[in-house]
């Protein structure tokens, strides 16, 4: 069995390159979805379809637990596969999201006064907020969109983040937030930028950071789904579309050159 990790794109090589980071030897397999990003224009039903497609092609690869990287669909589609199509498909096997993780981490960290980065989607759905009162209602998160920085990140285009972020950080400045998640998993490509212009008072919550360790614990809890993974450190990586440009962005985002598979979903 085999780990999968599924984004809308690329961006989910971050979070893919720190789990192998935190565990050298687990064999796993990447899939991002670059034919259809990004998933933030698109309705509920389109999310949920290609997610379903992504999960389905991971699943017969033989993965037993996938991690859904993408935040916008970690919001729009994760709860309804897990609750419809894993129960008659795939009882035994699980599906992991990335927001809640983010907010746990956030919240241990004891900071009252949140900010939020994401993309236009993840900030309309208001999912963080919805999650986070849930966990602690107490607790104050101040969104905005910063729709900009994944078309940058994909696209070769980093050399003008600083401006674009300049302009969306300076109203999370103003609302002396104590901390920031970056809510998209391209975001981390950003991070040493982000933190010059936000200073060093203001905690970063940054994806490829989090997830690792909470995916360590989840094993912890659930050696049922942990021990059956194959521990032979192997690594396969399929995109639906690829582009000159894309392996480069890929390689650059995982560090180091990697073979990437074109796949039908």
């Amino acid at each position: 069995m085999k780990l999968g990790i599924f984004d809308s794109g690329l961006g989910g090589l971050l979070i893919a390159k720190s789990i192998r980071n935190r565990m050298p030897d687990i064999d796993m397999i990447y899939l991002g979805d670059t034919l259809h990003v990004p998933y933030g224009s698109r309705s509920n039903e389109a999310i949920y379809d290609f997610c379903r497609r992504a999960v389905e092609f991971l699943f017969s690869k033989d993965c037993n637990l996938i991690v859904i990287a993408c935040n916008t669909a970690s919001a729009s589609a994760l709860r309804r596969l897990q609750q419809e199509y894993l129960p008659e498909h795939y009882s035994e096997r699980r599906l992991l999201g990335v927001v809640v993780p983010t907010l746990e981490e956030a919240v241990e960290q004891g900071a009252k006064n949140i900010g939020l980065i994401g993309t236009n989607y993840i900030i309309q759905s208001n999912i963080y907020e919805d999650e986070l009162q849930k966990i602690d209602p107490e607790i104050k998160i101040i969104q905005q969109a910063t729709p900009l920085l994944v078309p940058l990140i994909e696209h070769e285009g980093t050399k003008w983040a600083q401006e674009v972020l300049n302009d969306y950080l300076e109203p999370l400045k103003k609302q002396s937030i104590e901390s920031l998640i970056l809510g998209c998993t391209h975001y981390p490509f950003l991070k040493s930028t982000i933190q010059d212009i936000v200073g060093p008072d203001i905690t970063l919550l940054s994806q490829d950071e989090i997830i690792p360790g909470k995916l360590e614990e989840y094993f912890q809890r659930h050696p049922e789904i942990s021990e059956p993974i194959g521990r032979n450190a192997s690594a396969e990586f399929y995109v639906s579309d690829i582009t000159d440009s894309y392996q480069a962005a890929a390689n650059s985002i995982y560090g180091e050159a990697i073979s990437i598979q074109k796949t039908e979903l």
